[in-house]
């Protein structure tokens, strides 16, 4: 598992599934932040993957989203 400009690669993939879902959705990125309570440059990052997002913050994003945080997740085979 390769690191890439400072970023693991797990987040990043957390990072483009918690993307998809919210596009999916039509929220802009923006928007999505302020439903959730959660600056949007944090929310940026935790898109980019440079954010190891903390357990509380998975679960806000999973209710405002609808779905069970497990969702938030791409496939264990797609992790590293």
């Amino acid at each position: 598992m390769q690191i890439k400009n400072g970023k693991h690669p797990n987040l990043i993939k957390l990072g483009k599934q918690i993307r998809e879902l919210r596009a999916a959705k039509d929220y802009s990125q923006e928007d999505f932040a302020a439903e959730v309570d959660i600056d949007r440059s944090y929310m940026g990052g935790i898109e980019r993957g440079e954010r190891n997002v903390a357990t509380l913050n998975l679960i806000r994003i999973a209710k405002a989203l609808g779905v069970e945080v497990g969702k938030l997740f791409p496939p264990i085979n797609r992790l590293s």
